[in-house]
């Protein structure tokens, strides 16, 4: 392996997640070779959730740095290049910057639900759905609000978007990441023509010096050139001047598509859910929809293919907090358990439990959720007064309650839609502890869940592996083609089918967790900051 580091030919793929910036670093035959991670939170100021652009360059250097230190530590060498780059991040949020090259306003991420009035005109405008957290709808709101900075804008941009641009110089995105910016033409594979004509028209009276073409990034499919990293950009990444510039990179994308890589999920009729911080589910279509959800969304897969996505703000940030609490009072107890453990045991708990989690609910919403119609989040448990309330049905209900608005979303698409999955692929955090979410999801969904081996890596992973595509695809090989045959032809996957008890006590669970929305409504009106 030290020869192929030497060589270059290796991969390093850098993602953004919530709560952790990872960088991978893949050999010839795709498989992790180091990593490193820095772990990172967003803010909540002045009601938006944000990171500060120091925040973004403390972090990916401090992963940079120790995926360095970890291949100084296995191989003995220092990592001078890399054969490609891809950079990816969390999809959609609002980085707008003017001529110079400043940032106007603090970074709005996805996570902020504060653009229901323009994503309901653009909806409505556009006759396709556009969710409160893309781009457009922070841009338009921004516009509606009439926020003095909007006048200034030169290029407006996703987290994945900037950090490539201040990298290699170049204003480009992945066509699956500019699809949570602005709705895609998968046949022109560019920004929808129609739309941002209407969109020109919406804002004519505004007479700004922009235009919308013209401040958005460059649309790029998978396998194309984006740049290389600039000796300005590898002193970014790396201060000590080790790592040398010149090094390809891919366009960036964002974490629905390096999650679809990661997981064999870009062919039609394929899917994958994809659950960390929030949770998604993606399904890559052979047709249209009949017609618009506010539920779902229309993204494309990196080479520009529909898919309809159901994307939940809200995933593991509750179940976190309570395994937190619960390793407090271990260490009150003068016990120290090592994270993973502790994960592993309570997750393996849930197993345990009642099928239905014993009575008990959980409100894993710390921040709004569009699909259960929430501007806010408030975290919330409940349980009935006869409830089987004990370790194993408190974890099985937290579990449950990852997935549970999930299943909301994914019913619309498999019920109203007809759409067909015949498995779905999982990956991401929630997949660590074998068996377990995979057992309970394919119960939610009613459909087969396979977890590969390399579930747990991720985003990264997929990002390096779509650097790898650029540099050694082959003549007219197609990215499908690519990670069937070269990359997870060997796979190994362990697949879980619905099991008919599951499914009836998640039935039961999610009736009582559907019925008990009111309640979790009335706790965002009434518990105020």
């Amino acid at each position: 392996m030290k020869e192929f580091i030497e060589k270059g030919q290796t991969a390093l793929g850098i993602e953004f997640g919530s709560t952790r910036i990872k960088a991978v670093l893949i050999g010839p035959d795709y498989t992790p070779i180091a990593s490193g991670a820095h772990d990172w939170e967003n803010r909540l100021e002045n009601g938006i959730w944000t990171y500060t652009l120091d925040d973004i360059w403390t972090g990916i250097r401090d992963a940079y740095a120790k995926l360095a230190a970890d291949v100084q530590d296995k191989y003995g060498l220092k990592l001078k290049t890399v054969g490609a780059i891809g950079i990816s991040g969390m999809m959609h949020g609002y980085l707008p910057f003017d001529a110079n090259d400043n940032l106007l306003t603090s970074f709005r991420t996805w996570r902020n639900t504060i653009t229901e009035q323009a994503a309901a005109k653009l909806t409505d405008v556009f006759k396709c759905n556009i969710p409160q957290r893309w781009s457009i709808a922070h841009l338009y709101q921004a516009i509606l609000n009439k926020e003095s900075h909007v006048k200034d804008i030169a290029f407006l941009t996703t987290l994945a978007g900037y950090v490539h641009w201040k990298l290699t110089g170049q204003k480009v995105l992945g066509i699956g990441e500019a699809s949570g910016m602005f709705p895609i033409d998968s046949n022109t594979l560019n920004y929808n023509s129609r739309m941002m004509e209407q969109f020109k028209q919406l804002i004519a009276e505004y007479n700004f010096k922009w235009s919308l073409d013209s401040i958005l990034p460059k649309v790029l499919t998978a396998g194309e050139e984006a740049g290389t990293l600039t000796a300005e950009g590898a002193k970014l990444l790396d201060p000590t001047g080790t790592l040398q510039p010149g090094i390809p990179m891919c366009p960036p994308e964002g974490d629905a598509g390096t999650g679809m890589t990661a997981t064999n999920s870009v062919a039609v009729r394929t899917g994958n859910v994809s659950a960390g911080t929030s949770v998604f589910a993606m399904v890559v279509l052979d047709k249209e929809l009949s017609k618009v959800y506010t539920e779902l969304d229309m993204v494309t897969t990196p080479t520009g293919k529909p898919v309809a996505m159901v994307h939940c703000n809200n995933c593991t940030g509750d179940l976190d907090a309570w395994i937190k609490l619960f390793n407090e009072v271990l260490v009150e107890f003068g016990v120290n358990v090592p994270k993973y453990k502790l994960y592993d045991q309570l997750y393996f708990k849930a197993l345990e439990a009642d099928t239905d989690a014993g009575g008990l609910v959980h409100y894993n919403y710390f921040s709004g959720e569009p699909i259960t119609e929430l501007s806010e989040g408030r975290p919330l448990f409940a349980r009935l007064p006869d409830a089987k309330f004990n370790l194993k049905n408190f974890m099985r209900s937290l579990v449950y309650s990852t997935m549970a608005t999930l299943k909301i979303g994914m019913d619309i698409l498999t019920e109203k839609e007809g759409v067909k999955v015949e498995k779905l692929l999982g990956h991401g955090g929630l997949f660590k502890a074998k068996g377990v979410a995979q057992k309970f999801l394919s119960a939610a969904l009613n459909v087969p869940v396979a977890v590969m081996e390399t579930a747990g890596e991720g985003g990264p992973w997929g990002m390096a592996l779509l650097a790898a595509y650029m540099k050694q695809k082959g003549e007219n090989e197609t990215l499908e083609d690519f990670l069937a045959n070269k990359v997870f032809a060997s796979a190994k996957y362990d697949i879980v089918s619905p099991e008919p008890d599951d499914k009836k006590g998640f039935s039961t669970y999610l009736n009582r967790y559907i019925g008990g929305l009111a309640a979790e409504r009335a706790a965002v009106e009434h518990i105020v900051r």
